[in-house]
C-alpha cells in the first residue's frame, strides 16, 4: 500500500492551486469502472516511491506548486499517510485527499490533525448498491460517518460521483443526493469507457449532456453547488 506513481504538476486537480499528484496502489473496492486499474488488481508490478524520494522531488518544485493531490488506488489504507502528510505539509504545501470515503477513522484523524486542506470523495451509486462493487462484503456505515464528518467539519471538499449507466440512474442519484443533503459541492461527471478495469466496463456507453443536465436538476435542492464535468 505505497507510494506507486509521481506526476509533477496539474492545475485541475486541486481547486485554486497548482499541485504534484501523489499515487498510492492498493485499494478497498474493486470498481469495474475505475480508471487506475493498475493500481487496484496489479500494484505489485510497480515498486515503492521511498517517501524521502517523494519529498526531494516536491522540494525541486517548491515555488512553482503549491499543493499536492494524494490519490490512488484508495491512499487510507496505507499506514504511513499520516507521517508523509505530515511532512508535506511541513514543507508549506497544501494537500488534498481524494478518497471512497470508507475509512473514516483515518479521514477524521487527519482532519484532527490539520493535515488535510482539501477533500475529494468520491460516491460511486446509490449506499445499497455498494456491494456490486466489490468481491467482499462493504460496510456502508462507514461511507456515511466520512459524508458527515465533511459535512460537520470545516475542511474544504467536493462529493464526486462518476455516472456509469446501469450503476448511476436517477434512481440512484436521487437516493445519493438524500446521503449528502446540505453539502457544499457536488462534481457530476462523464463516464470514460476506454481505461476500465472490467473489459465488460470498456464497452459501456455514456449518458447524454442532456441526461446529465436532468440530473444536475435533481441534485440542486439538496447541494449548494453542483458542476458538470467532462462533456
Amino acid at each position: 500500500m505505497g507510494i506507486k506513481g509521481f506526476q509533477g504538476t496539474s492545475v485541475l486537480d486541486f481547486p485554486g492551486r497548482i499541485a504534484s499528484l501523489v499515487f498510492y496502489g492498493g485499494c478497498n473496492l474493486s470498481c469495474g469502472f475505475c480508471h487506475n486499474p493498475t493500481l487496484i488488481d496489479d500494484f505489485d508490478q510497480y515498486p515503492d516511491m521511498p517517501v524521502e524520494a517523494l519529498l526531494d522531488a516536491l522540494q525541486q518544485r517548491l515555488g512553482f506548486i503549491d499543493g499536492v493531490v494524494i490519490s490512488g488506488g484508495e491512499p487510507t489504507l496505507a499506514p504511513t499517510l499520516s507521517s508523509t502528510l505530515s511532512q508535506i505539509k511541513q514543507m508549506g504545501l497544501a494537500v488534498k485527499l481524494d478518497t471512497n470515503g470508507l475509512r473514516p477513522d483515518v479521514v477524521a484523524r487527519l482532519m484532527e490533525q490539520q493535515l488535510l486542506d482539501y477533500v475529494a470523495l468520491d460516491v460511486k451509486t446509490s449506499p445499497e448498491r455498494y456491494g456490486e462493487l466489490h468481491h467482499r462484503p462493504v460496510a456502508l456505515g462507514e461511507l456515511k460517518k466520512t459524508v458527515d464528518l465533511l459535512l460537520s467539519g470545516d475542511v474544504e471538499y467536493e462529493f464526486r460521483t462518476t455516472c456509469v449507466p446501469g450503476l448511476v440512474e436517477e434512481k440512484d442519484i436521487r437516493n445519493m443526493a438524500k446521503l449528502l443533503d446540505g453539502g457544499r459541492r457536488w462534481i457530476l461527471q462523464q463516464y470514460v469507457a476506454e481505461h476500465a478495469m472490467d473489459a465488460a466496463m470498456q464497452q459501456c456507453g455514456v449518458f447524454s449532456p442532456q441526461v446529465l443536465h436532468s440530473y444536475a436538476d435533481v441534485v440542486r435542492t439538496h447541494v449548494q453547488q453542483v458542476e458538470l464535468r467532462g462533456l
